[in-house]
């Protein structure tokens, strides 16, 4: 049960750092000493399912973190 803990935590690290380095950034640190004329636009398609995914991989990984730890404070002793 444990080791299937640690493969959960593991993949669904490894997707969340994903899906968090392909979200498009704009422009960067450039932005925040221009004064350029930002224009607000809502989430579409693959970026709004990237966000989203984000969003819901780390839920999943928390809650298999608090589980794995719940898991392991109950049997350890």
């Amino acid at each position: 049960m444990i080791k299937a803990f640690t493969v959960i935590e593991f993949i669904s690290s490894i997707l969340l750092i994903s899906s968090v380095m392909l979200q498009h950034r704009g422009t960067g640190l450039g932005g925040a000493f221009a004064s350029e004329a930002n224009v607000y636009r809502s989430k579409r398609g693959i970026e709004k399912f990237l966000f989203n995914s984000t969003i819901t991989l780390g839920i999943v990984l928390v809650a298999s973190v608090l589980i794995h730890l719940l898991y392991k404070l109950k049997f350890s002793a």
